[in-house]
C-alpha cells in the first residue's frame, strides 16, 4: 500500500537521508557527518519548527551529586509500569550524561545556580534533582538552537525545508533505498521528487494531531510512522499515548483545537498545587509524590475529578511560585495571552495528548524491521519508555539513540540500491474527514477507554476510511497518515485488556501480568492489518 502521488519529477542523492529536524534528527545528522557521510536533511516546515523547540521541560541525566544512572533507571522503570525494555533503559541512562556533555560542547547553554553549577531541578516521577533546563521553560528551544547552529556550519548536510516525505522507496530485495518527497513552494525544489540514499532515518516526531486537543505543533501528523507502516515495518506500543495532565484550558470551543499551551510540570516541581472545583488538593493520598506523581497517574486523577464534578477543567495554583515570570517566561506569556495572571489567579488546566511512547519498532541501534530503514526519537519505539515516558527522558532519547544509529550506519552502510516500481494499491482520503478523526479519537480513545468506546471509534474510522480522494496534496496525505495511525492505536488499545501506564481501560481497571508484552501491528500491501505480541525483555 502506498499513498496516491504523482511520479517523481527530480532526483537528489546522499549517503543517508534524515527525515525530521528535531533533537533526534539533528543529532543523527551531525553524528553521521562526524563519520564523513553526506546527509540530506528533509523537514516538513522550516528547520526550527518541530516539537523539540516546544519542550518546556528539560533533559534528564544523572549528573548531580548523589545521583547515578541506576537511580535514573529505577525511576524510568517505575514510570514505564513493567513494559520497559531494560537493555534500552540501560543504554539511555548510562549514555545520557555523556550525550548531554557533548550537547554542551556543541554550544548548548543551560541554567546555572548562584554557584555557577548547572541548576538541576526535579519533575514528576524523579526522586532526584536531575533535570537540566535552559531559559527556565525554553529548554527545547535552546537545544534546537545549538544543534541547528552546528548543522548550518556543516556544508556536508543539505537541507530541504517545507517538504513532506510521502513513501519509502525500496529495491528488489525490499531494502529501503530512498524516499519520495513533495516540496511545498518555498522549498529548494518544486513538487514531487525522489531522494536516493543508502539508508533512511525517520525522526519525524509525534502524532499528536490524531487527537483534537494536543500540545503538539500542527506538523505532528505522524507522517514517519505511517510511512514506515506502508513500507512493511512493525509498530509497537502505539496504544500508550501520554496525555500531559496540565495543559491550559481555554474557554471557547474554537480555542480547544490544534496546539494547546503547555503548563510544564516543572511548575509543579516549583511548588504549584492541583485543586478541584471546590478548591481542594486532590493528589494527596493518591501517590507518595502527590502533584509530582508520574504523568499518567496525575492525568487520570484530573480526568476523574472533571468527570465526577462534570466540569471541563481543574485548577493549578501557582500563586506562591517565586519569580514566576522570570522562572517560566513562556508559560507566563501564554497565560497572559489568555487573560490569566498566574501570580494572582488560578490557571484552568485539563489533560491533552502529548507524547507517543510507542512507534516504529526498533532494536538497540535504531533499526526497524525493514532493512535500510531506521527510526529515532518519538517516531521510534525503543522500549525505553514502556507504558509511560518518564518526564524529560524524550530529549535524552533523541541524543542517545541518534548517536547509536549513526554509529551503526557508519559501520554497515551498503551500496546504493535501485528503486523498483511495485504494483501496489494506492490510498488517499478526503481531507475533510480530519476533524472527524480527531474528535472521534479524543472521545473514544483518549484518557479513558473501554471496549464499547473503542469499537464505536473503530466503526467511525472505518466509515471515514471509505471517503477517498483523487487529488494528491499535502492535506490529503496528512489525513491519510492520521487515519492509519488512528486505526493502529485503536486496534492496539482494544487488544490490551488491562490498564497500565498511559493506557486506561474502564472495563479492565487493573494491570495484569498476562499483558507484560508488546502489541505489534503491521499493515499489509493489500491494506490488511495483522496483530502479534512479543514478551518484554526484563
Amino acid at each position: 500500500m502506498k499513498l496516491l502521488a504523482p511520479n517523481p519529477g527530480w532526483t537528489v542523492q546522499a549517503d543517508v537521508i534524515v527525515i525530521g529536524s528535531g533533537v533526534a534528527g539533528l543529532t543523527t545528522a551531525l553524528n553521521l557527518r562526524a563519520a564523513n557521510l553526506s546527509v540530506l536533511l528533509v523537514t516538513k516546515a522550516k528547520i526550527d519548527e518541530g516539537s523539540t523547540k516546544w519542550a518546556q521541560g528539560g533533559i534528564a541525566a544523572a549528573l548531580g551529586p548523589g545521583d547515578s544512572p541506576d537511580q535514573h533507571k529505577s525511576d524510568t522503570l517505575i514510570a514505564g509500569a513493567g513494559l520497559c525494555d531494560e537493555d534500552a533503559v540501560n543504554i539511555l541512562v548510562t549514555k545520557g550524561p555523556e550525550a548531554v556533555r557533548k550537547l554542551i560542547a556543541r554550544g548548548a547553554v543551560f541554567d546555572k545556580s548562584s554557584t555557577g553549577e548547572i541548576d538541576l531541578t526535579r519533575e514528576g516521577g524523579h526522586h532526584r534533582n536531575r533535570i537540566l533546563h535552559a531559559g527556565g521553560d525554553a529548554t527545547g528551544a535552546e537545544v534546537s538552537r545549538a544543534l541547528l547552529a552546528a548543522v548550518h556550519d556543516d556544508h556536508g548536510i543539505e537541507v530541504i525545508e517545507h517538504a513532506l516525505v510521502i513513501d519509502a522507496l525500496q529495491d528488489e530485495f525490499g531494502r529501503v533505498c530512498g524516499v519520495s518527497v513533495h516540496v511545498i513552494g518555498e522549498g529548494s525544489r518544486d513538487g514531487v521528487g525522489q531522494a536516493l540514499a543508502r539508508a533512511v532515518v525517520i525522526a519525524t516526531g509525534g502524532l499528536g494531531q490524531v487527537y483534537s486537543q494536543t500540545t503538539n505543533p500542527s506538523v505532528s501528523t505522524g507522517d514517519g510512522v505511517a510511512m514506515a507502516l506502508r513500507a512493511g515495518a512493525a509498530v509497537a506500543d502505539v496504544e500508550f499515548i501520554q496525555f500531559h495532565p496540565t495543559v491550559l484550558w481555554r474557554d471557547n470551543p474554537a480555542g480547544q483545537e490544534g496546539q494547546q499551551p503547555l503548563i510544564s510540570e516543572a511548575v509543579r516541581g516549583e511548588g504549584a498545587l492541583l485543586l478541584n472545583h471546590k478548591g481542594e488538593r486532590f493528589m494527596l493520598g493518591k501517590h507518595e509524590l502527590a502533584e509530582l506523581a508520574p504523568r499518567d497517574i496525575v492525568a487520570k486523577e484530573i480526568f476523574n475529578q472533571m468527570k465526577t464534578a462534570n466540569v471541563p477543567h481543574v485548577w493549578l495554583d501557582a500563586t506562591h511560585v517565586h519569580d514566576f515570570p522570570e522562572r517560566f517566561p513562556t508559560i507566563f506569556q501564554s497565560c497572559n495571552e489568555n487573560g490569566i495572571d498566574p501570580r494572582v489567579q488560578l490557571i484552568p488546566i485539563a489533560p491533552a495528548s502529548h507524547y507517543a511512547s510507542g512507534g516504529v519498532l526498533v532494536n538497540l541501534v535504531g533499526q526497524t524491521t525493514v532493512p535500510g530503514l531506521y527510526a529515532c526519537g518519538e517516531t521510534a519505539c525503543t522500549g525505553a519508555h514502556g507504558a509511560n515516558r518518564l518526564a524529560s527522558n524524550s530529549l535524552l532519547e533523541g541524543l542517545v539513540f541518534g548517536a547509536a544509529i549513526s554509529e551503526d550506519i557508519s559501520k554497515n552502510l551498503p551500496p546504493q540500491g535501485t528503486p523498483v516500481k511495485r504494483s501496489e494499491e494506492t490510498l488517499l482520503l478526503d481531507p475533510a474527514i480530519r476533524l472527524s478523526i480527531q474528535l472521534s479519537m479524543t472521545e473514544g480513545a483518549g484518557v479513558l477507554r473501554s471496549e464499547k468506546s473503542l469499537r464505536e471509534t473503530l466503526n467511525q474510522l472505518e466509515q471515514l476510511g471509505t471517503r477517498r480522494s483523487t487529488a494528491p496534496r499535502i492535506e490529503a496525505w496528512e489525513v491519510t497518515n492520521l487515519y492509519l495511525l488512528a486505526v493502529a492505536i485503536v486496534r492496539s488499545a482494544l487488544e490490551r485488556e488491562e490498564s497500565r501506564g498511559s493506557h486506561w481501560r474502564s472495563d479492565f481497571p487493573e494491570s495484569s501480568d498476562l499483558w507484560q508484552k508488546r502489541i505489534i501491528q503491521k499493515f499489509g500491501i493489500d491494506g490488511s492489518w495483522t496483530t502479534s505480541e512479543i514478551e518484554v525483555k526484563h
